[in-house]
Formats: C-alpha cells, sequence, structure tokens
C-alpha cells in the first residue's frame, strides 16, 4: 500500500527544479523519502511527481515533516522540548522559551538546510524553495521566542551580576574618542570582496543555487558561501550580539527569479554592502564567527567552527559582561537619562528617515513614469506645432519653424535626462537611507534591555533587603550599567566612524 501524506502548507514549485506545486489540504502519496536534503519524492492526484520540502508534508498519521539528515531514522534527529520554567539560563534566554537538545553527531552536506535557525526569514521561502525558520515536526531547531529578554522576561539581576571571562581577549573595551565613547578598532582594518557568482546544484542536479567567492584582505585566499551561509551568520551575529549593536537585517529572500543576471547582481551588491559594514564594525569583525566565515581552510575547520559558534554561552545580553569602557564610572541617574535621551533620537530619526524614503520614492515613481512622460507630450506639441507653420508656405518661417523644434528637441532630452536622473542621485541616497532605517529597526530592543536594566538596579534596595543580593552585589550591579551606558553610546560613534571610512 503506498505511503499517503497530507499537506500541511501551500508550496509553489521553482521552474526547472524537479518540485511539485501543492495546496494545503491535499493527499498525495510519498515515492521516496531517501532524497535527503529536507525534501520528499512525492506524486499528486493527477499524477504529476516532484520534491516537495518535507516540513509541508504530514506523512501517515504520525508526523513525519521534519528536518532530518539524508535518509536517517526521524527519530535521530527528533528535537526534546522540555517544560517551560521560571528562571535564567546561562546564555541570558528566559525559560519561557523552548529548551531543545539535539544529538551532536556529524554534520552532513546538507547541513546549511536544516541549520539552527532564528529569526530572519521565518515564514518565508529559502534559496530552495523550500521553508525557512518554520517551525518542523522533529526538526532540531532552538527557538528563541523572546529575542531580548530584557524587555519581557523575568529580572535581569543574572546578567547584571555575572562576572566577565577570565580570557582578556574576550573582552569588549570602549576608549573615548574625539566624538565620545568608540569600540576599540583593529589596529589592521578588515575588508573583503565578493565576486564571481557561479550557478552550483547539488543532489544529483536536482537542486540549484548560487554560490558567492568572498576574498577577505587579511588572507587573500578566497572561501564560497551560497545566500544560506550569509543567512547562518547573520542569525549568529544576531543571537551574539543584537542586545548590544545593531545588526542589520541580510537582503530579503527571493522567491522566483533566483538565477536571472540582473537579480544575481543586485543582491552581490547588496551583501557587499552588508559585509563591509561588519567588516568595518571593530566588534563584529573581530569576533570568531566572522573570522571563521572568512578565513576557514576546509570544511572540517568549517564544521567544527559552526558547531562552536552555535553552543557559544556567551550570547544577548551576556555580552554587556565583556565591556571595558575606559573612563570614570557613570553614575545611575546618567545612564538612564541617556537612555531616554537615545530612545527619543532613535524614534524621531526612524522618522525622518522613513519619510525621506517615503518622498524618495514617490519622486522616482514620478521620475521614471509620468512626469518624462509629460516633458515628452510637451515636446511633441512643438514639434507638432513646427509642422503647421511648414505648412503655410510662408516666406521667411525658417526662423520660426526651426527654434519650435529645436525646443520640442529640448523637451524631449529633457524627458530622457529626468528619466535617468534617479539612478544618478536617488539611488545612493535611498539605498543609504534604507540601510539605517534597517539600522534604526535594531534600537528598540536595545534600549529596551538597557530600561530593562536600569529599572532592576532601582530595586536593588528591595533585593537587598530580601536577601537576594547583598551590597556588594548592588555595587556591581551600578558598575555594569555604566558600562551598559558607555556601549550604546560608543553604537552611535562607531557609526558614525564607520559612514565616514
Amino acid at each position: 500500500m503506498s505511503l499517503q501524506a497530507e499537506v500541511l502548507y501551500d508550496f509553489t514549485a521553482e521552474p526547472g527544479n524537479n518540485e511539485l506545486s501543492v495546496r494545503q489540504g491535499e493527499s498525495v502519496t510519498v515515492l521516496d523519502q531517501t532524497v535527503g536534503g529536507g525534501w520528499i519524492q512525492a506524486q499528486n492526484a493527477g499524477g504529476q511527481t516532484g520534491l516537495v520540502p518535507e516540513g509541508y508534508l504530514q506523512v501517515g498519521g504520525g508526523g513525519g515533516g521534519g528536518g532530518g539528515g539524508e535518509g536517517e531514522s526521524r527519530s535521530a534527529g527528533v528535537a526534546v522540548v522540555s517544560n517551560t520554567t521560571e528562571g535564567w539560563d546561562s546564555r541570558g534566554y528566559t525559560n519561557t522559551q523552548q529548551a531543545v537538545e539535539d544529538d551532536d553527531g556529524e554534520w552532513d552536506d546538507d547541513w546549511d538546510d536544516q541549520s539552527v535557525g532564528g529569526n530572519h526569514g521565518d515564514d518565508q521561502l529559502d534559496e530552495e524553495g523550500g521553508a525557512s525558520g518554520r517551525s518542523q515536526p522533529g526538526s532540531s531547531v532552538k527557538i528563541s521566542l523572546n529575542k531580548f529578554p530584557f524587555s519581557k522576561g523575568p529580572s535581569p539581576e543574572v546578567f547584571l551580576l555575572a562576572k566577565p571571562p577570565a580570557n582578556s581577549r574576550d573582552r569588549l573595551p570602549v576608549y573615548m574618542g574625539e566624538v565620545g565613547p568608540v569600540w576599540l578598532y583593529p589596529a589592521a582594518p578588515l575588508d573583503c570582496l565578493i565576486a564571481d557568482p557561479k550557478k552550483e546544484s547539488k543532489l544529483y542536479g536536482l537542486k540549484s543555487f548560487i554560490e558567492y567567492q568572498i576574498c577577505p584582505n587579511t588572507t587573500n585566499r578566497p572561501v564560497n558561501h551560497r545566500y544560506k551561509h550569509f543567512d547562518w551568520l547573520y542569525e549568529r551575529l544576531l543571537e551574539k550580539f543584537g542586545s548590544v549593536l545593531p545588526i542589520p537585517s541580510l537582503p530579503d529572500k527571493q522567491v522566483t527569479g533566483r538565477f536571472e543576471v540582473d537579480f544575481i547582481r543586485i543582491r552581490m551588491e547588496q551583501l557587499q554592502a552588508w559585509m563591509t559594514r561588519m567588516c568595518r564594525h571593530p566588534v563584529v569583525s573581530q569576533s570568531d564567527v566572522f573570522q571563521l566565515f572568512l578565513t576557514y581552510r576546509d570544511e572540517k575547520e568549517w564544521k567544527t567552527g559552526k558547531r562552536k559558534a552555535e553552543k557559544d554561552e556567551t550570547v544577548g545580553p551576556m555580552m554587556f559582561s565583556l565591556v571595558e569602557p575606559e573612563a570614570a564610572e557613570r553614575h545611575a541617574a546618567d545612564a538612564e537619562q541617556q537612555v531616554e535621551l537615545y530612545s527619543r533620537f532613535t524614534r524621531s530619526m526612524d522618522d525622518g528617515v522613513k519619510e525621506l524614503l517615503n518622498v524618495g520614492n514617490t519622486h522616482w515613481k514620478r521620475c521614471t513614469g509620468p512626469l518624462p512622460k509629460e516633458y515628452e507630450r510637451i515636446g511633441r506639441a512643438f514639434r507638432n506645432l513646427s509642422a503647421v507653420f511648414i505648412s503655410s508656405k510662408y516666406p521667411g518661417e525658417e526662423t520660426l519653424t526651426d527654434a519650435l523644434t529645436a525646443a520640442g528637441q529640448t523637451y524631449e532630452e529633457i524627458a530622457e535626462i529626468v528619466a535617468q536622473q534617479p539612478q544618478k542621485d536617488l539611488h545612493f541616497l535611498l539605498e543609504t537611507n534604507s540601510e539605517y532605517k534597517g539600522l534604526l529597526g535594531c534600537f528598540p530592543e536595545i534600549i529596551a534591555v538597557h530600561k530593562a536594566a536600569v529599572e532592576k538596579l532601582k530595586e536593588a534596595d528591595r533585593l537587598v533587603s530580601a536577601g537576594k543580593i547583598n551590597h556588594n552585589d548592588k555595587k556591581y550591579m551600578s558598575t555594569r550599567i555604566s558600562s551598559m551606558s558607555y556601549s550604546l553610546q560608543g553604537n552611535s560613534t562607531t557609526q558614525y566612524y564607520i559612514h565616514t571610512v
């Protein structure tokens, strides 16, 4: 008897990828569950066959659509979800999220298809047309339902009392620069070049993707990555630094047209802009996970580094325990005032950037749409009027007709200039402001972390009275609030330096 599966989500096949379009609620026949890479070969009621993402199907009566390895038993990769309890774990996550244990087996060649996900790309299609970030039965995914636990979780005294690690290499110094606190910059600036996009395939040619070559200036040795790898890097950076630093999002995922020349060029330019910003950030660029992405030497080093990055304990708000300002301790009231100042500034800045983007996009549409046509119509009107005078046959009319014809040509040239102008000036303006918009979108959650910490410090006397902390702990919390304040101010001055490099 053929094995049947129920379709859980709509899925549209990508042309040329041997995929099968299915609709939610539809029943299909499972032909092959051992294709690998998170896919199942299936047949619909009309007799059409193709590949469908495992996460989109519920096989039989029990929960097939999980993301295991190639041909592996589903039990080997099933996530074990603990009950939610009050408290914090060592990574600064609240236990209102699902704590997941997975196996520590070897990574297969399709690790990126089942990579531990986060917030970026939820409910979107990945570059293979499959599920990205979607919770699937049987998948080994640790889901953080609360990206920044200070904003909604229990009290943050766990972080405020956390001691910095003994390894000085992990410290994050902040020094006083010309325009205020700045993260300590490395002696040699990091940069990289993304080039040479190539179409590659796997699963014996059934699945295709674009792979980019990234060459850092520190090694001049290129490494190859596809978009999914960039997405994995973004998730790791967001998990590790998202409570401390603004980590801008990657360009959006693409469902169709992934192999068109223009799209590949634009995607490469967007990835280059994102990587350039990350390379220029003094903290992100020197992190182990970012260096791994740029300088790994072979597959073994890459897999080992990836496993280590995903088990990193110093992430999220715990990163503040590494911050060491080279300045006098700031009073708690001053720190609170600084947080409020940045909160108002980022909100106003966000409104200003959005307004400029709206006006700029509207003007772009006019310049490439109705406005040139209006100039063209004026030009044609002058030409038509010139033709009328020519037909009159009056002597000496050439001077007037030539002037009218020249005026018509001028207006038509203006139409062409207007249509091309946005690409010359508005393009850069809108791209830069879109980048700022992405950065500003990170600050509400960052500021929420700071506000929650300040509020917890205000409760310090009550905590001392209740015996939860002692007076030395209270003093240490005040010192940590000061460090947080310098790190917040360091973000803005660092962005200033990045844009003036």
